[in-house]
């Protein structure tokens, strides 16, 4: 396991540090994830259609994406830990809000401001994770970060599949009100700020407009931004289609609906426990190509079922498992490339990456229901699209070529 350098580090161990920066990177996907299987009891509570309910998820994704612009920079300036303090409270407000929601605007509204605040994790995690390690050990420092957040979609979606048939739906955000607390306490009580003085940059727009320009010119940045943009994205149309497919179409129990969710996450942690350990070796580029040569491959054969119906439910479960479990291999080894272009200002490269990622996530989950969905096909063709844009994007803007 990666060692922290002893003067910038927290007060934790390197084990329990990566344990509650991954707690706090998951409080994201624990917010999409948790309520999936509730939104045809959300939909049928506040009296909307399923493809209604499911625009709470781009909602949700379209906050988080403004929100990182500006965290970055902030994270840059003024430190890692207040930034994070900040949002986890901002978090927790909000899911008092959508707790307290009685119609789909007002939900609305409070999933971007939740999701506002739940970008900052994310944001500063890959930042505070840059000042601690260098490149390789970065990528096997993001890793078992990333081994740790995959818990979060694994057991979300189980939980809150039982919370939607026993209780009421409201209950998964006062669970996720006093689980951001929790980490918000822990945060402040045992967290020590990384970010040397002499690299703090300062807050000015001039400035900071300058460095986001610095990231969106760089040809090479670019590609490595992209590429993990449209990998995730292919999850965002999952998401955002999902309930759909599995629960009205083919009738999967909501109770379910979290296991079959679960059977992505634990090839995404096996095949990110797998980089953690050969990434020194090998190399973050190569373990990088690797994974954009299964996405695409994943996404055809997903076309091909959800058109042809070859194979029923598990003809679209199998390969999405094959695509979703190979997303946090092309997103950790993608970053270690776009943070070896900017090691000064990680949080505003950071910051760009996240809001690209989630904002072209929230376009794809908007065009995913864009019309009321009557097949797979619409998810299967947004999934496989991301997929082919990911790989394209590497090869065409990074400068590598395969070997």
């Amino acid at each position: 396991m990666p060692q922290t350098a002893p003067t910038r580090a927290s007060a934790l161990s390197p084990r329990f540090l990566f344990i509650l920066l991954g707690a706090l990177a998951g409080l994201t996907p624990l917010a999409v994830d948790m309520y999936l299987p509730a939104i045809p009891a959300i939909a049928r509570d506040l009296a909307t259609s399923i493809d209604g309910a499911q625009l709470t998820i781009s909602a949700f994704l379209g906050g988080f994406a403004i929100g990182q612009l500006f965290y970055g920079p902030l994270a840059d300036s003024y430190g890692r830990k207040p930034v994070i303090l900040a949002g986890l409270i901002m978090f927790a407000i909000a899911s008092v809000g959508c707790a307290m929601a009685d119609s789909l605007p007002e939900l609305l509204a409070y999933r971007m401001l939740q999701a506002a605040g739940g970008a900052a994790g994310s944001v500063v995690v890959n930042a505070l994770l840059r000042d601690l390690f260098e490149k390789d050990a970065f990528s096997r420092a993001m890793s078992f970060v990333i081994l740790v957040m995959t818990l979060a979609p694994l057991v979300a979606p189980v939980v809150g599949g039982y919370i939607s048939a026993h209780a009421d739906w409201r209950v998964i955000f006062w669970l996720l009100v006093g689980i951001s607390l929790l980490i918000c306490l822990v945060m402040q009580w045992k967290i020590e700020e990384t970010l040397k003085p002499e690299h703090r940059q300062p807050l000015k727009i001039g400035q900071i407009l300058k460095n986001y320009w610095g990231v969106l010119s760089h040809r090479g940045a670019m590609g490595y931004v992209l590429c993990g943009s449209l990998s995730s994205s292919g999850m965002f149309a999952f998401l955002s289609g999902s309930p759909y497919v599995y629960i009205e179409y083919f009738k999967v129990p909501t109770e379910h609906y979290g296991w079959l969710f679960g059977l992505n996450i634990l090839l995404m942690m096996v095949v990110t426990f797998v980089n953690s350990r050969l990434v020194k070796g090998v190399g973050a580029e190569r373990m990088l190509q690797y994974g954009l040569l299964v996405l695409p491959c994943a996404g055809a054969l997903l076309v091909y079922n959800a058109w042809s119906e070859t194979g029923g439910l598990w003809g679209i479960v199998i390969p999405v498992v094959l695509f979703v479990g190979h997303i946090s291999l092309v997103g950790a080894n993608a970053m270690t490339g776009l943070m070896g272009h900017f090691p000064q200002s990680a949080g505003t490269a950071s910051a760009l990456a996240g809001t690209l990622r989630f904002g072209i996530g929230a376009l794809v989950g908007i065009l995913v229901n864009l019309n009321p969905p009557h097949s797979p096909l619409p998810m299967a063709i947004a999934i496989a699209c991301c997929g082919v844009g990911s790989a394209l994007s590497y090869w065409l803007l990074t400068g590598h070529k395969a070997h």
